[in-house]
């Protein structure tokens, strides 16, 4: 009987977790706090050949950040969650930009709406519009979608909903791939 009715608990507890999205997430968030670790998936020379034209940085290649961490956001002005988490990417920025270069890059967007869009808020952060083709390895199929990549080209982290990037676990995680 005693057996059967911790059976029936722990039954109870996994389909609370399974099926209950707050209890769910808040225990993702808690113990698994980096969305998608996608250790096999790599960046090409090909998929870093993106040129871009900077916004309120010199126009460049993504090629150029190759073998440097990197943050790469794709983002529109027009996308809400985007907006969402615009303030916790500048200060990520703010804390970090010695140690990742941080790409975002602005997508169906327009150039003045972009400009408007930073310096209405101030923010600082190199923003680029793509003027080639985007590798499907890494074009968003949603808004916004982040990825951390490592110096070799690694997706360590690929986030495509809003996420607070101002937190403690990123910043760890950051110190912990700089090293």
């Amino acid at each position: 009987m005693k057996k059967s009715l911790i059976y029936i608990v722990v039954i109870v507890i996994i389909g609370v977790v399974a099926f209950v999205p707050g209890i769910r997430n808040f225990l993702k968030d808690t113990f698994f706090p980096i969305a998608t670790i996608e250790n096999a998936v790599h960046i090409s020379d090909e998929d870093y050949d993106i040129e871009l034209k900077g916004i309120n940085a010199p126009s460049t290649n993504l090629k150029n950040f190759k073998n440097k961490p990197v943050f790469l956001n794709f983002w529109g002005t027009w996308c809400p969650p985007c907006r969402k988490e615009w303030p916790s990417i500048q200060k990520l920025y703010d804390s970090r930009k010695e140690n990742v270069d941080f790409v975002l890059i602005a997508m169906n967007d327009k150039e003045e709406d972009v400009r408007k869009f930073l310096k209405e808020n101030n923010y600082s952060v190199p923003v680029y519009i793509a003027q080639s083709p985007i590798s499907e390895k890494i074009l968003p199929r949603v808004f916004p979608t982040t990825f951390l990549l490592d110096k070799t080209g690694r997706i360590l982290i690929k986030e495509d909903a809003t996420k607070d990037w101002d937190t403690e676990t990123v910043h760890q995680f950051i110190d912990n791939i700089i090293k």
